[in-house]
């Protein structure tokens, strides 16, 4: 048989064999998504059916060149006929590349539309999808998923097509010169399909579990080479075991890609030996019913020909609905995540931020986590199945207000509320009732775009891209200028690190920012914080992790960052929010007290427990507590002092 016959068999069987119902939804949607493109593939089918009718033609002409030779006709016919095969052969290479080109075409803006359908729709998704998903089976869908559902435009309707138009005018062409050996080369048919089946649903087998086996290598590779990861094994992993581990499932996938090949040869061998017995059929009874004076010799070789355009059409079709219920699997996965929907959406008649100073209020706040299938999908969590039940309350009825220009501290134990808190401001998250409002506009009332705008914010983390220091910056303001930037990093304390670096702006940070110490991230992240010039600003424990240094370093860009704005600090270290506007003490999702520190400190309640138990080991019973000083105060710079304050320690 020819190659590509074989190739499409070989497709057919290797594919995977899904039973599930055809779901009509699935394919409206299908329809929906191919209906920009109906007149290509109109295009396309009719190409299909050319080629079909230029395939049969060849062994046609090919019988007629036999009989012109046999029968001693004129010598130029047999030359006409030649030249006609070879322009045939001609048109048939050229509509198979135009063909080609439309089902290719096809199947990539599949891809494109599919592609950006589904990355929009999971960047409107909320932080809580991200927390609860694995990020390795929600890129599969964009990649894996994707090009299996192109393939339904680029294979799958391609060959279906092709094939149907193929087998119809490749059988009447046969049946048309001989029904009987017609009739007896179909018997042999399923000495093709059986073992090809059989074959088929083995080699599938071993291919998943190849599959299977490269995935959790994949999975181990970038959980080890990321940088947290790999500090990890170091630290506290067995190279050994790591290493003996992945070299025992390369075996394995070695040892599959053996078998494979070994069970593909046979299988190709077995069939190609089947293939020589048909021929020799056609041979032996197309010869007998020559010599008998029934069939003209040109039959006989046109019916050999035609063979070989039999079988795999037939086969192919015999197996079109496995490749269609793959593909249409793989739209399924596709729309799964298409239609989870977000939990945050935007109203169509958002408004804008109102302009001027901006205050942050909280009014009777309650709030509790969603559950899982409220968010996310087991199958991107890789469980049988999500966790219905409701979250447990984190916020009970929050109330406060945050003044223009005025910062505003929350303190307490952790897991007490405080980056909730914060976290409902942006909407990262929506307060299950009450409001939480920016310049007196509730945040569900106003647009996205206006809120970042508004609205900044540094955390702990201090994530960075694996970009260039420019291009992280650059995310707070697009157009900013190369002087902008240069500002932005001089205010954060930074400029200088920068230009010592061997490409300045240009120089890439490493993933998640690790070719950065600490207090560097994080002094990066402020200077974006700068250069985006937002009114709100939220920092959610920023100098958390940080060394006495770092941290003096970051405090002296935060001093920057929070003048003239208003900002809500969130903090476990005391130290460092004793001259805000407003401490706020959060436990157990509520506000327990509020008012500045000194008068918190002689109501000695849950804040002077707090700030006792901090300052604790560095003064002696009996000592008085050592003051220390809020250097991001509003209207103070990096090098005033603050007049001490002290507070006994009982």
């Amino acid at each position: 048989m020819e190659t590509t016959a074989w190739v499409q068999l070989h497709n057919v069987v290797t594919a995977q064999q899904d039973r599930r119902p055809f779901a009509r939804a699935t394919l409206r949607r299908i329809g929906a998504f191919a209906r920009p493109h109906r007149r290509r593939i109109i295009q396309f089918v009719l190409l299909s059916v050319v080629t079909a009718l230029l395939a049969v033609a060849t062994p046609m002409l090919a019988g007629a060149v036999v009989d012109a030779i046999v029968g001693g006709k004129d010598p130029g016919l047999v030359v006409r006929l030649a030249l006609l095969i070879a322009v045939i052969a001609l048109a048939e290479a050229g509509f198979g590349l135009l063909n080609r080109w439309l089902s290719a075409s096809l199947g990539e803006d599949l891809i494109l539309n599919l592609r950006t359908a589904v990355f929009d729709h999971v960047q409107r998704m909320p932080v809580a999808f991200f927390t609860r998903t694995r990020t390795g089976a929600l890129v599969s869908r964009l990649n894996n998923d994707v090009i299996g559902a192109q393939r339904a435009f680029s294979n799958t309707l391609s060959g279906v097509v092709s094939n149907f138009a193929t087998l119809l005018l490749t059988l009447a062409v046969m049946l048309s010169l001989s029904w009987q050996i017609t009739l007896l080369a179909l018997l042999l048919l399923p000495v093709f399909v059986v073992p090809a089946r059989r074959m088929g649903s083995r080699m599938a087998r071993l291919q998943r579990e190849a599959a299977a086996h490269n995935a959790a290598m994949g999975t181990r590779m970038t959980e080890r080479f990321s940088a947290p990861g790999a500090t990890l094994v170091k630290l506290f992993g067995r190279p050994g075991d790591e290493s003996a581990e992945f070299a025992a499932r390369a075996r394995r996938v070695r040892d599959i890609g053996v078998r494979t090949a070994m069970a593909q040869s046979a299988f190709i061998t077995a069939l190609t030996l089947v293939s020589a017995l048909a021929l020799a059929l056609v041979y032996g009874l197309g010869g007998w019913f020559a010599l008998a004076g029934t069939l003209e010799p040109g039959a006989v070789v046109a019916l050999a020909l035609l063979l070989t355009r039999l079988y795999a059409p037939l086969t192919a079709l015999a197996g079109a609905r496995v490749e269609v219920m793959s593909a249409l699997v793989s739209f399924e996965r596709v729309f799964e995540v298409l239609d989870l929907k977000p939990l945050i959406e935007e109203k169509p008649d958002a408004r804008a931020v109102p302009e001027g100073p901006v205050a942050v209020e909280f009014e009777d706040v309650r709030f509790a986590y969603p559950s899982a299938d409220k968010v996310s999908l087991a199958s991107l969590e890789e469980v049988a199945a999500l966790d219905t039940r409701g979250g447990d309350e984190v916020l009970r009825g929050v109330s406060f207000r945050a003044e223009p220009g005025q910062t505003v501290a929350l303190v307490g134990s952790s897991g007490a509320g405080k980056s909730t808190i914060a976290q409902l401001v942006p909407r990262l998250y929506d307060a299950d009732s009450g409001a939480v409002r920016l310049g007196g506009v509730d945040v569900r009332e106003l647009s996205a775009a206006s809120v970042r705008a508004t609205l900044g914010m540094v955390t702990q983390d201090g994530h960075l891209f694996h970009e260039s220091v420019r291009a992280n910056l650059l995310l707070a303001r697009p157009a900013a200028d190369e002087d902008a930037l240069w500002d932005a990093l001089r205010r954060a304390r930074l400029d200088e690190l920068i230009a010592s670096l061997p490409d300045g702006l240009d120089t890439v940070v490493g993933e998640r920012g690790y070719r950065l110490s600490g207090g560097e991230r994080q002094r990066l992240t402020i200077a974006r914080l700068l250069l985006a010039r937002q009114r709100v600003v939220i920092l959610d424990e920023a100098t958390a992790h940080l060394d006495n240094t770092s941290e003096a370093a970051v405090q002296q860009a935060l001093t920057e960052a929070l003048a003239d704005r208003t900002a809500v600090v969130i903090a476990h270290r005391l130290s460092t929010v004793r001259a805000a506007d407003l401490i706020l003490v959060v436990e157990d999702g509520r506000i327990v007290e509020r008012g500045r520190h000194e008068d918190l400190l002689a109501a000695d309640g849950r804040y002077a427990e707090l700030y006792r138990t901090q300052f604790a080991s560095q003064s002696d019973p009996g000592e008085p507590i050592p003051a220390v000083q809020l250097p991001y105060k509003k209207g103070l710079s990096a090098g005033d002092e603050v007049e001490p304050v002290t507070v006994s320690g009982g």
